[in-house]
């Protein structure tokens, strides 16, 4: 069951509670207590009469729940700056002294993540002051894994940036298609493949699944800018908004 699920089956047994206090203490000031057949009486008649009420409460119990959850996303962003901005084992794309950064938690099996690269890109090339730092975020099984630590190894040979775009166009993410990747963006791909066995690549990647928990990110690809989370795939527009609110603020 998905959270959407798990928030709604919550909801339903919460409503039919508080539905069953109201009329529990209705009836306690009207009668003292009752039977529990007659409560459940009480219950189904005025749940089949007002049926609407548990609409209401779910949606309220879903607004309250969402702003809750953004709240605490806001502080766990604050709280986690030197994780997300200034890990040295995160790579950096763009201007490494910009005045913005945008991070982006990713997978390289993911489509929606693949469909942002062509916004990304543009933005790199069309904003000078523009910082973006890579996570990855392999939670797509072995493929996704590999492919990460590819990318991460690449960092010793300078080439992290090159490599990452052309390992999101590549179709083949085995080992063999990697090393095609690389050879192809000019890496030597036998030190990058003994390279993908360092400590600190497998380090790296534990550290983001943990950061990534930590901010209540459950899918890829989800960008932090500011104090913002914003999950899932967002076009250009979307992300020169962000980029002008994170300037301005």
């Amino acid at each position: 069951m998905g959270r959407l699920g798990r928030l709604a089956a919550s909801a339903c047994v919460l409503v039919g509670i508080a539905c069953a206090a109201l009329a529990v203490r209705a009836d306690e000031r009207a009668a003292g207590d009752l039977p529990v057949e007659q409560v459940e009486k009480i219950v189904r008649e005025y749940l089949m009469r007002e049926p609407e009420i548990i609409y209401q409460a779910l949606e309220e119990l879903q607004r309250r729940q969402a702003a809750a959850e953004a709240e605490r996303q806001r502080v766990a962003i604050v709280e986690n700056q030197g994780a997300l901005l200034s890990d040295p084992a995160s790579p950096v794309g763009g201007n490494p002294d910009g005045d913005v950064t945008l991070v982006e938690f990713f997978d390289y099996r993911c489509a929606y993540c693949r469909r942002v690269v062509p916004s990304l890109r543009e933005l790199l090339d069309e904003d000078r002051d523009l910082r973006v730092v890579f996570k990855d975020l392999p939670v797509l099984g072995p493929d996704s894994v590999r492919a990460a630590r590819a990318a991460l190894a690449s960092r010793r040979q300078n080439g992290y940036v090159p490599f990452h775009f052309a390992l999101m166009a590549a179709d083949d993410l085995s080992m063999q298609g990697i090393r095609a990747v690389a050879q192809q963006v000019g890496l030597d791909a036998d030190q990058l493949e003994a390279d993908m066995s360092a400590p600190e690549v497998l380090q790296t990647i534990e550290a983001n699944y943990a950061l990534a928990n930590e901010l209540g990110i459950d899918g890829t690809p989800a960008f932090v800018i500011g104090k913002q989370l914003i999950p899932g795939a967002v076009d250009k527009a979307r992300l020169e908004q962000l980029i002008r609110e994170a300037r301005s603020g």
